[in-house]
């Protein structure tokens, strides 16, 4: 049996130890990140715009990949969940200034999340190639 690698990463939001979540857990060459809404972590506020919670998730989901020892460019898979299809315009334009060259692997739901103030949730795993 090898050795665990695993690792956990926090952001230090709240909700992590609330809910017994890691924002990002690592094992060897992957890294899951945890679906992230738009909250400003440092401030615990919520734009109600759709695209700038995109934004500041892709900020906190960017941010976990560095200090997890990845880069965005090693994103392999994305999920969106968007609590209204309409929202998936406004969506695609922040997420294709950050993926668009990376084009990872993605999936767009539409559902309800936990809080009302929440549009939108976005989850990514990303594998370092060892070699």
């Amino acid at each position: 049996m090898r050795p665990s690698m695993r690792q956990l990463m926090s952001t230090g939001s709240p909700f992590e130890k609330a809910a017994g979540y890691s924002r990002a857990v690592t094992d060897g060459p992957w890294c899951f990140i945890s679906g992230t809404t738009g909250y400003n972590y440092s401030t615990m506020t919520m734009p109600d715009d759709v695209s700038a919670q995109a934004e500041n998730a892709m900020t906190t989901i960017a941010r976990a990949l560095v200090d997890a020892g990845f880069a965005l460019s090693d994103v392999v898979r994305v999920r969106y969940i968007v609590t209204d299809a309409a929202y998936a315009e406004p969506v695609f334009c922040v997420v294709g200034r950050w993926l668009g060259d990376i084009r990872p692997a993605a999936t767009m739901i539409v559902a309800g999340l936990i809080r009302p103030e929440m549009k939108i949730e976005i989850e990514a795993t990303a594998f370092r190639n060892p070699g």
